[in-house]
Formats: C-alpha cells, sequence, structure tokens
C-alpha cells in the first residue's frame, strides 16, 4: 500500500468516524474516531498548515455539536448529529445562534396570544373570534367616524370616549359570536369553514355558552352605564338587533342588510355620547353609509360559503345577487360614497376629508396588481369564486374603514387653522 493510499484511508475513516447517525456509535466512540482521526493527520507532516486549521475547526465544532446534543433537555440533539457528520448547511435547517431550549416564539398577532392562553381559556376566546380580530374592527370604525366628527373644530377626538368603545366593541361582537355560535351550532358543524367553532366542535356546551354570554353582556352594560342617559337608551334598543340578526339568514335573502343595522349603531351611539344627542343631519346618513359598507364587505364574504349555504338551506346577498354581484356592490358603494360626501357638508368638513373619501373610492373601484393579489377591496378585481380571494378583500375593509377616521381627524384639525386665518382676517378688517 503506498502513502498516498494509507492518508487516503486514513481520511475515510475519520470521516466515517464521526458519522454516528450511519453506525449507531455512542458519542464516546465518536470522539474517540475523530481524536485518532486528527492524530494521524497530525503525523504527517507533508499536510498544509490551512488544511490543520480547517481539520482542527471541523473537529473543534463536531464535539461540541456532539456534546450539545446530549445535553439535558436539548431538543435538537438529530439536527447535531448531522452537523457532527458534515452534513451540509440548509436554508431550512438554520441552527440557532445560541443553542438553547427552545420555547414558544413571541408572537403578538391575535391568533398566537389566543394560543399562548391556559389551555381551558382558549375556546371561549375562540367563541369570541379574538382570534380573528377584523370583525371587532368593522364594528369600532363606525363609532370612531363618530366620535371624531363629534370632536370639537381643530380638537383631535375624545380619546377616552374611543378606549372605552373599543372595549365595548370587544364585549359586543363577542356576545354576538356568541349568540350566532349558539343559534347556528347545527350548520357550522355542516361547514368545513365553521366546524371547528367551540360550540359546534364540541369544545364548549350550550350552557356554558350562555353562561359566558351573560357575563360579557354584563361587562357590556358596564361599558354602556359609563355613557349619558340618552346614549343608555340608545345602546340598548341595539340589543334587538343582537340577538335577531343570526336568524335572518333563515327567512331572507338579505341578512347582510340586518348586520349593516347592526355593526353601525355605533354610528348613531359615538355622536350621542359626545354630544348628548343625535343630529340626524349628520348621524342618519353616517349611518346609511356603514350599512352601505357593511353590504359591500359582507356580500365578498358571504361568496366563501354560497356553496356549503345551498346545500343546508341557508340564505345570503351573495346567493341573491349571483353572477351580478359586481354591479351591486358597484352601487353600494356610490351610495356609501354619496351618504359620506353629505355628511362631510352637513358637518363643515374641509379638504382631507374629501381626500379620503378619494382614496375610499379608489380603494373600492381601482384595478391594479395588487389588487389581483387581494391587496385592497377593489370591486373589479374581485373574484367570486375564489374563496381566499374574497377572504382577502374582506379584511382589508379595516384599511378603508382608517382611511374614513383619517380624514375626519385631519379634516376636524384643519378647521382650526381655518378658523384662525377667519379670525385674523376679522381683527385685520377691524383694525383698519
Amino acid at each position: 500500500m503506498t502513502p498516498n493510499s494509507q492518508v487516503r484511508k486514513r481520511k475515510g475513516s475519520a470521516h466515517t468516524a464521526a458519522q454516528p447517525g450511519r453506525l449507531g456509535l455512542h458519542p464516546a466512540g465518536t470522539t474517540a474516531h475523530a481524536c485518532r482521526g486528527m492524530t494521524s493527520i497530525r503525523a504527517r507532516p507533508g499536510l498544509t498548515s490551512a488544511m490543520l486549521g480547517s481539520r482542527a475547526a471541523g473537529f473543534a465544532r463536531g464535539l461540541q455539536a456532539v456534546a450539545l446534543a446530549w445535553l439535558p433537555g436539548w431538543r435538537g440533539r438529530s439536527f447535531a448529529l448531522a452537523r457532527a457528520a458534515g452534513a451540509p448547511h440548509s436554508g431550512d435547517l438554520q441552527p440557532p445562534a445560541c443553542p438553547e431550549p427552545r420555547g414558544r416564539q413571541l408572537s403578538l398577532s391575535a391568533t398566537a396570544v389566543v394560543d399562548s392562553a391556559p389551555r381551558p381559556l382558549q375556546p371561549y376566546l375562540r367563541l369570541m373570534r379574538l382570534d380573528k380580530p377584523i370583525g371587532t374592527w368593522l364594528l369600532y370604525l363606525p363609532c370612531t367616524w363618530s366620535i371624531g366628527l363629534a370632536a370639537e373644530p381643530g380638537c383631535f377626538p375624545d380619546w377616552y370616549m374611543l378606549s372605552l368603545f373599543g372595549t365595548g366593541a370587544i364585549l359586543m361582537r363577542g356576545a354576538g359570536c356568541t349568540i350566532n355560535d349558539m343559534w347556528d351550532q347545527d350548520y357550522d358543524k355542516k361547514v368545513t369553514r365553521t366546524a371547528n367553532r367551540p360550540i359546534a366542535a364540541g369544545d364548549i356546551s350550550t350552557f356554558q355558552s350562555f353562561v359566558f354570554l351573560g357575563g360579557q353582556l354584563t361587562l357590556a352594560l358596564g361599558v354602556l352605564l359609563c355613557l349619558n342617559y340618552y346614549s343608555i337608551a340608545l345602546g340598548a334598543g341595539s340589543l334587538l338587533l343582537v340577538i335577531t340578526y343570526p336568524l335572518m339568514k333563515r327567512i331572507t335573502y338579505w341578512p347582510q342588510l340586518a348586520l349593516g343595522l347592526t355593526f353601525n349603531w355605533g354610528a348613531l351611539l359615538g355622536w350621542s355620547a359626545i354630544k348628548g344627542s343625535c343630529d340626524p343631519s349628520v348621524c342618519l346618513p353616517l349611518y346609511f353609509s356603514g350599512v352601505m359598507w357593511t353590504l359591500i364587505y359582507d356580500t365578498i364574504y358571504a361568496h366563501q360559503d354560497k356553496r356549503d349555504d345551498v346545500l343546508i338551506g341557508l340564505k345570503s346577498t351573495a346567493l341573491r345577487f349571483g353572477e351580478n354581484t359586481k354591479p351591486w356592490l358597484s352601487g353600494f358603494s356610490v351610495a356609501m360614497l354619496g351618504a359620506l360626501s353629505l355628511v362631510g357638508v352637513n358637518s363643515g368638513q374641509t379638504a382631507p376629508y374629501y381626500a379620503a373619501l378619494g382614496a375610499v373610492g379608489a380603494h373600492l373601484t381601482h384595478q391594479n396588481q395588487k389588487g389581483i393579489h387581494g391587496g385592497s377591496p377593489e370591486i373589479y378585481t374581485l373574484d367570486i369564486h375564489r374563496p381566499e380571494d374574497c377572504w382577502n378583500k374582506f379584511i382589508s375593509n379595516r384599511t378603508l374603514g382608517l382611511i374614513v377616521f383619517l380624514g375626519i381627524v385631519l379634516g376636524n384639525l384643519w378647521k382650526e387653522k381655518k378658523t384662525d386665518k377667519t379670525k385674523k382676517s376679522i381683527g385685520n378688517k377691524i383694525e383698519n
């Protein structure tokens, strides 16, 4: 055997000994073989210093990986052993920078928060839809519009009222979902998308959900009692809508209209909470615009379940409009923008508000590449036959609602500038 073949053989021995996964060797045996391989390499004076440095670094990494693999509680044993064997790096198998015990990754998403809650509590949080906050946003945003419009010229909206209505939106949306799931538990079991809801899946009994509903309504009543008497009476009047809405899909093709009447009650309540009563010239067109908005986004939402709805006998505007959905949604969009324009005129809004309405119109109708991928709810890019596209268009309505709110706030702040200019001009005239 030639000297070169001996070197190759010793290299092969060292490489094979570093693969315990293939030979079933104990880590101690692996280390011993690696040491013998390293000794034989050092015995060859003909090897360059660069090769020695590379082998030494590989040997050190192997020892570290083997040691870490057998530390108590360390979960990456197989990965560490693969690294000891010189396994290639992979984008899917990147080890942590510091080999520490792995826990749950920190995330502030609603789903992650619910999943990190104590296990007995999780079904109740899902029953409230805390893992899907888009519904809470759509309930809350009309309240913010009304509170913003009721603010004094040049002032920001009342932050206390915004936080109070935010709390109420979480509780009332949770109560509404609980009532809906109690009514629909037999239907939910037959629909793939809703079969895992807590009541339908048997995670919560009907009695438990009823007790939980009582708790939510009690807390919501506590929020309502923080308002003036007019608003308390007005808020209590919405309870009938909250209870009866889930039944509408059984008797009419317009349950989305009933949802609109329910979800936009805050457009009336927010103004009265600030002013003490409703101004019909502002509150009614604002309420109407919210109802039109709900008809837009909930019709899109209903297209996800239209096949199941036909099978189990439920009704929706998605089934009522069918292939004519886009013309109907276009009509609702025009009505929404017209009502919001009337709100602006009657409340003395300024340029930023109307600029926001222009952005809302573009958001609803503009066709571009982003819309095709579900980035915004453009009606003409909506594919009513793709549930995932319907969902993307639906959830992007939060952005639309925030644009309106931002326009109201900036428009109200602009009033102060306009008022200051008017005061200065009047003062100049008096001086002259």
